[in-house]
């Protein structure tokens, strides 16, 4: 079965859900975007309907925003939002690491150290391009992230990992647009991949913390100088 089958068979408002998702978190709509019905029906070839049910998951979702029963749009970025996110990863992605170090076994490593060796290699292939912006990296970069977690016997805790990573990606999209310089990460992910490996649970928590706090900071720098600029 090729993948255009496989396409049709996915309901269309779970359909409408991904593109809209997706297209969202890559910032391909501007913060504070009207998101109108029709246009975005016209845009992915699928009927009003679904459409609006995935916007009002994606509403649910905190991605978009439902204006007075009026209309959606694309939810705003500010400082206090990457605040407010960054303190629930903290929350939740360092509770989901510590559970996921004391489950893991060898199929989770095999697929941690897999992960980081295809994100190391697009890396290694992109130089100094701002990587962020690269569809190729950032995929990779998300499939190493949600690895490490993987293990993880809560799936309400993996959910909303990935409901927050995804939420920190449009973040993260959005600033390195803004700004002039990339902020290198391999190295980071290095240093946590090997506390991981090596079931060092309360060293792996420190350096996530950092990694997580370093995209807010950057992130936050970007969003003043944005609004200086206005």
């Amino acid at each position: 079965m090729d993948e255009s089958t496989l396409e049709t068979e996915i309901p269309l408002a779970e359909r409408a859900y991904r593109d809209l998702r997706l297209a969202i978190v890559r910032c391909e709509f501007e913060p504070g975007e009207r998101l109108r019905v029709d246009d975005l029906g016209r845009r992915y070839e699928i009927s009003n309907t679904p459409i609006r049910e995935a916007l009002s998951r994606l509403a649910e979702q905190g991605l978009v925003r439902l204006i007075d029963n009026r209309g959606f749009r694309v939810s705003p970025l500010t400082v206090d939002g990457i605040a407010d996110l960054t303190r629930m990863r903290l929350l939740i992605e360092c509770e989901a690491l510590k559970d996921a170090i004391s489950n893991g076994d060898d199929a989770w490593e095999t697929t941690m150290v897999a992960a980081a060796h295809s994100l190391s290699l697009i890396e290694q292939r992109l130089g100094v391009a701002p990587v962020a912006l690269d569809n190729n990296w950032s995929e990779r970069h998300r499939a190493f992230h949600l690895a490490i977690y993987s293990a993880c016997k809560s799936p309400l805790l993996k959910d909303l990992v990935v409901q927050l990573f995804d939420s920190a990606e449009r973040y993260r999209r959005y600033s390195a647009s803004q700004r002039q310089t990339a902020r290198g990460k391999h190295n980071e992910h290095d240093k946590i991949l090997k506390c991981v490996l090596t079931r060092d649970a309360d060293a792996a928590i420190v350096l996530l913390t950092k990694h997580i706090k370093a995209t807010e900071n950057t992130v936050t720098t970007a969003l003043i100088n944005l609004t200086q600029k206005k």
